[in-house]
């Protein structure tokens, strides 16, 4: 059986290999051709008993699924380095103000109970929506809005034990709610 798949597959491969290259070349250019081809083959070597007659929409399948990953893992990539040169490319404040403050609102966050950190991450930082939220915690969207409402308000309590988070809510006009829970009312 193994010299019989092995045939197959060097079959497979001589038969099919400049097609898929073309293919992905049109799709993607030369630079990445050839590692997406070299993929495509590897799935198709592992998954061997799945190859239909003929190979080649399938093995194209395969490479378009191959791009399509390589294109989000791209796009997840120049997302991060974008993230990670704004927290060290000053806009216009001063690069150590911002980093305290991300450091004491970091602070602030970890103080508060594990039910809440996750509430506001989910929302705050994974841009959920409260409705699927609600999903991740297993309730309902409106006790969810209702637990959000109430953890924002302990981490603004909790922030406003830090004079620079305080003071930076006043700077960039937070919401009354923020300055009175900060202790700076307008």
């Amino acid at each position: 059986m193994p010299d019989y798949d092995a045939d197959r597959f060097t079959a497979i491969y001589d038969g099919c290999r400049q097609r898929v290259w073309a293919y992905v070349v049109s799709r993607a250019g030369r630079q990445v051709a050839d590692e997406v081809v070299s993929e495509t083959f590897t799935v198709a070597w592992r998954k061997l008993d799945e190859v239909p007659e003929p190979p080649l929409p399938w093995l194209l399948g395969v490479a378009r699924n191959i791009l399509r990953d390589n294109i989000r893992a791209e796009a997840r990539r120049t997302s991060f380095v974008a993230e990670l040169r704004s927290w060290t490319e000053p806009a216009e404040a001063d690069i150590a103000e911002e980093i305290s403050e991300r450091s004491a609102l970091l602070k602030a966050l970890a103080s508060l109970p594990e039910d809440d950190r996750e509430l506001l991450i989910l929302s705050g930082w994974q841009g959920l929506t409260p409705a699927q939220a609600a999903r991740v915690v297993g309730c309902s969207p409106i006790t969810l809005r209702v637990r959000l409402h109430r953890a924002r308000k302990r981490l603004t309590e909790a922030a406003s034990a830090y004079p620079l988070i305080r003071d930076a809510a006043v700077e960039q006009g937070m919401s009354p709610q923020v300055r009175i829970a900060t202790g700076k009312e307008a």
